[in-house]
């Protein structure tokens, strides 16, 4: 499936089409909004920082001065956030074509999110559970509706620690965005089957932007961290809007199925044409998919309606 000039240049016209896409105001999120709103799509820009998210649709609209865009408050680590803009975006929008899950955080000290969880967990992770859940009557009347998580190859690093989920006991900073990562990927696999199983029109695929020029690295408060990521390998980053374009390929291209992990397909998966790559076996096991589905049930209060165990 791997294609050599695929470029955002190539989505077709998507006028008359929702996008809702996390973390849009910089980075891999507004270079993902930037792409659907220069091919006519209506980008609801979810950002927990408005003045940003209000510079990202500047700078959108200074190239398309015709684009459709929304700025929205959501703060993904605060569930009632997430409960308050779903609801304000149900009042204003009968569907929503696709979701985009695409923003994060990365190795910040252990801090705990309003409800009490770890915050790359709340934010990653339950966050976007929750958002998905609550937006999952929009999404099954869209168009080819698709729910896009954004993992990482950290996923394949990582742990889920059931028994201390939110490092009470032991934290790591990168050990817990690897777990965060992991549970992207465990939630976009559980999510597939369950929506299949369910015959569902909406598709969940999963995507990674392989390694990126973004803040998220830079932005760590961790200083190993920001200095591996942030300056030592910066020589080897792709551009945000090369590195978008694995969940650009999995939000709109007709050959993409529900299940899917969409990647560079570069030496290292850190750069290159998107393609289908491979999920770790953890992501996949059965009951790792159901014991994740259930904590999260738990933890948000979202249920997703007439979808069974995958």
């Amino acid at each position: 499936m791997k294609q050599e000039r695929w470029n955002a240049g190539l989505i077709p016209d998507q006028t008359g089409r929702v996008f809702v896409v996390t973390g849009a105001g910089s980075g891999l999120g507004l270079a993902t909004a930037h792409a659907l709103a220069r091919r006519g799509a209506r980008v609801v820009l979810a950002v927990r920082d408005t003045e940003k998210g209000r510079r990202a649709a500047a700078t959108i609209t200074g190239d398309t001065p015709d684009a459709r865009l929304e700025v929205r408050h959501v703060d993904l680590a605060d569930l009632g956030s997430v409960r308050a803009f779903a609801d304000a975006l149900r009042a204003d929008h009968s569907h929503v074509d696709v979701l985009v899950n695409n923003a994060g955080i990365m190795a910040p000290p252990r801090t705990l999110s309003p409800q009490g969880h770890e915050l790359q967990f709340a934010t990653n992770h339950l966050g976007h559970f929750a958002l998905t859940g609550l937006l999952f009557d929009l999404l099954a009347e869209g168009v080819d509706p698709r729910v896009v998580t954004v993992s990482s190859p950290n996923h394949r690093q990582g742990r889920i620690a059931f028994d201390d989920v939110d490092g009470e006991r032991a934290y790591s900073p990168m050990g817990h965005y690897n777990q965060s990562k992991l549970a992207n990927a465990v939630f976009g696999h559980q999510l597939h089957l369950r929506l299949a199983g369910a015959g569902s029109p909406v598709r969940s695929v999963l995507a990674h932007p392989g390694y990126t020029a973004t803040g998220l690295q830079k932005g760590t408060p961790v200083g190993t961290v920001r200095l591996l990521y942030g300056r030592l390998l910066a020589p080897l980053a792709q551009k945000p809007a090369d590195g978008a374009l694995s969940q650009l390929y999995a939000a709109i291209e007709p050959g993409v199925r529900g299940g899917e992990f969409i990647g560079p397909g570069g030496a290292g998966e850190l750069r290159g044409a998107p393609t289908r790559v491979t999920l770790a076996p953890r992501a996949k096991d059965a009951a790792t998919g159901r014991r994740l589905w259930e904590l999260s049930e738990r933890l948000t209060g979202v249920r997703f309606p007439a979808l069974t165990a995958g």
